[in-house]
């Protein structure tokens, strides 16, 4: 009987190895994809512009381009809920460059533009009206102290100033807080736990006429020393906390009067104290 030739047995694949390998064909792909849209051509990228602008309403009549991070125009400018938008997105303006817009509404709801420059001073004024509201409760605890003649309270967008004559706290070339200024101090202090919050500062001025002793070799030291003496005691005294109050001594050189009279002179010996108003 003739031997029949025994056929080779089929071979055996493994059905993973085809999807493995279609897999990374697809990743090699991605990849490739991903690489050429992170190179986009600068010339196409800005004929895409052009063709959304000329095309799309939403970039029509005043819209402002994509490169400069706003997402504005005529096609969404009515949106209730889209000057909080602008608020949070919308003012990127560069500090260096007045003339750059910002965008806001109105109390109509309407789109309007300021300038950089404008926003500040709209910065600036509410400021400004902030410290107008505390230099006058301020003014009216002075006077309910009866006060009034020995602090003078005065104020700008930055801060409230409480003005105190050298005379009153000092003897003549001496740091010492003398007795009689203690109770101006105290109340000055009840006065300024009511804003511990915020930063205050405290500056020491002379006037112009020299000093050369041990202690005191110039104006700027003794007028630093003064604004320590004023800290130290304000801080044994209250419950501020005394990271939040700074002091320097300026010396003779910020006068508020003329150094060639005596009235002028003993205007310009003075401590300052400011609050800086940190309410919102």
């Amino acid at each position: 009987m003739a031997r029949k030739k025994q056929e080779d047995p089929p071979m055996k694949t493994d059905g993973w190895m085809a999807t493995f390998s279609d897999l990374m064909n697809l990743l090699l792909c991605f990849f490739v994809m991903l690489f050429a849209m992170s190179n986009v051509d600068e010339e196409k990228y800005q004929q895409l512009v052009a063709s959304l602008n000329s095309t799309l309403s939403f970039f029509e009549g005043g819209g402002i381009s994509i490169g400069e991070g706003l997402l504005l125009g005529n096609g969404v400018s009515q949106l209730n809920e889209l000057d909080a938008y602008i608020n949070n997105i919308g003012k990127t303006a560069d500090s260096a460059n007045d003339s750059e817009d910002i965008n806001e509404f109105d109390s109509a709801g309407r789109l309007k533009e300021l300038s950089y420059q404008e926003a500040l001073q709209a910065i600036e004024a509410e400021n400004l009206k902030a410290n107008e509201i505390l230099a006058e409760r301020i003014a009216e605890a002075i006077d309910e102290s009866k006060m009034s003649d020995k602090i003078e309270v005065t104020f700008n967008s930055q801060y409230v100033q409480l003005s105190l004559k050298g005379a009153l706290l000092f003897d003549s070339g001496k740091t010492d807080v003398k007795k009689d200024a203690t109770e101006v101090l105290d109340r000055i202090g009840l006065i300024l736990e009511r804003y511990a919050n915020d930063i205050i500062e405290i500056e020491g001025h002379t006037d112009n006429v020299p000093i050369n002793t041990a202690q005191y070799p110039n104006n700027n030291v003794l007028s630093g020393a003064r604004a320590l003496a004023v800290f130290d005691y304000l801080v044994d005294t209250t419950l501020l906390n005394p990271s939040n109050i700074k002091h320097s001594g300026r010396g003779e050189y910020d006068p508020i009067a003329d150094n060639s009279t005596e009235s002028g002179r003993a205007s310009n010996r003075r401590v300052e104290i400011r609050i800086y108003n940190n309410a919102d």
